[in-house]
Parts: C-alpha cells; structure tokens; sequence
C-alpha cells in the first residue's frame, strides 16, 4: 500500500472526502515528525510507539575495498508495534487484560 492508497483507505473508513483525508494524514505525519525530532515519544496505543534513539559512533568497513571506516553516531526514528498491531500481524486475536 502507497499514501495514495492509504488516503483512499481512510476516506473511505471515515467518510470523507479525499482531499481531507490527505491534508489529515499529512498532519498526522508531521505531527510525529516534529515530536520524535524534538525528542519526544509518540504512543498509539494498540498501534505502537514512535521515539528516537541514540546510536553510538562505531568503525565499519567498507565491501569494496575493505578498509575500515568511521561512522559517526547519530539520531534515529525507532518504532515499536503494539500488541494488537502484532496480534493483527500474526493472525491471531489480542488478548484481553484481566
């Protein structure tokens, strides 16, 4: 599934027009963007969780030559999936909290 077949997802599942259901999926997006940039966690819950993550510099080589090279640390997006994202994945039903 591309965007464009996602806006046509949730124009249909929300009964609205398409070019609303862009500019709402568009906002949603940055939304999430702006937060996770900013350092923030983003949970969904039942869909899973967006944060950033430190990753630490670290040597590496390089396929064609074999020579080693630095890599410089960095901040990535991580995303985590929830338990009914997975449960939905694997086919299964989630299971309920006592």
């Amino acid at each position: 599934m591309n965007k464009s077949e996602l806006i046509d997802a949730i124009a249909d599942g929300a009964d609205v027009s398409k070019a609303a259901a862009g500019k709402a999926l568009d906002s949603a997006i940055a939304a999430v963007v702006k937060a996770v940039s900013k350092g923030d966690t983003v949970t969904l819950v039942g869909f899973g969780t967006f944060k950033s993550s430190k990753r630490a510099a670290r040597t590496g080589r390089n396929p064609q030559t074999g020579k080693e090279i630095k890599i410089a640390a960095t901040t990535v997006p991580r995303f985590t999936p929830g338990a009914g994202f997975k449960a939905a994945v694997a086919g299964k039903k989630a299971a309920k909290k006592k």
